[in-house]
């Protein structure tokens, strides 16, 4: 039996299914004297929490520096940068839209992306689960079941769970998020019976939903990739703020908040 409240204490997460990034997610010193400016970091809606606080903890260690965070899919936000949106800093769910952006030149530098945090799939029920889903086949039962756009990553990495778990779910019963925590809320609010996002996001909305785990064998490697985007005003400073999610520092941070350390 896979069912357990979500709490925000790092729980080791197994993962399966891998995916090869480019760069290197070893942390290294981060030199930071000097610092000032101010830099905005497009990132997925999936790291709102973490990168709040890396933010802030980056802030304070450099009080010249000011960090705008710019949350949402994925490929929502790769179309704005590539539209004009101003940015200094893609993090994405995956490596794949982000070597969108290196293929369509809006990364600058080289050995980027970098793997910076890596993730993992639950299913998220409602409190007290009543439909008593313990898998991923247990899905078939229910009547809605909340995943995220067929194009964002969260949802290309649920189908993969659903496909490796060998069941299907009819499009009429399934209820599509934008993003994952639009996902998860579908659940929280009782539009949905289940839903299958990313671990850290059912950690998050502790105890507005149980965390149903999904075995190894059926689950993905979620890989986040980071880099700095080309037309930077601030390049140092966006190295920088990688520099400190690669660190032993930053990777604490993204611990506590269920990633796993690289």
């Amino acid at each position: 039996m896979y069912v357990r409240r979500a709490t925000s204490a790092l729980v080791a997460v197994a993962l399966s299914v891998g995916f090869t990034g480019c760069g290197s997610g070893a942390a290294t010193p981060v030199r930071t004297a000097g610092l000032e400016g101010a830099i905005t970091v497009s990132a997925a809606v999936s790291l709102t929490d973490s990168f709040t606080e890396l933010a802030k903890q980056f802030r304070t260690d450099n009080p010249k520096v000011k960090v705008q965070l710019n949350f949402g899919s994925s490929s929502s936000l790769v179309a704005q940068i590539q539209a004009g949106a101003p940015a200094d800093i893609m993090a994405s769910a995956d490596l794949g839209n982000i070597e969108k952006l290196v293929d369509s030149g809006h990364v600058v530098g080289r050995n980027y992306p970098k793997v910076f945090a890596r993730n993992s799939m639950a299913i998220a029920v409602k409190p007290g689960n009543p439909l008593d889903i313990k898998t991923v086949a247990d899905l078939a039962s229910a009547k809605f079941v909340a995943l995220c756009g067929k194009t964002v990553p969260c949802g290309i990495y649920a189908a993969s769970v659903i496909a490796r778990a060998g069941i299907s779910i009819a499009e009429s019963k399934v209820t599509r998020g934008v993003d994952a925590k639009a996902t998860l809320g579908a659940v929280a609010t009782g539009d949905a019976d289940a839903a299958v996002v990313y671990y850290t996001d059912v950690v998050a909305a502790k105890k507005s939903v149980l965390v149903v785990n999904i075995p190894q064998s059926q689950n993905v490697n979620a890989v986040y990739g980071i880099a700095p985007i080309r037309g930077s005003k601030n390049l140092a400073v966006a190295e920088a703020f990688i520099a400190f999610a690669l660190s032993d520092t930053g990777q604490k941070i993204l611990q506590a908040y269920g990633f796993e350390r690289l």
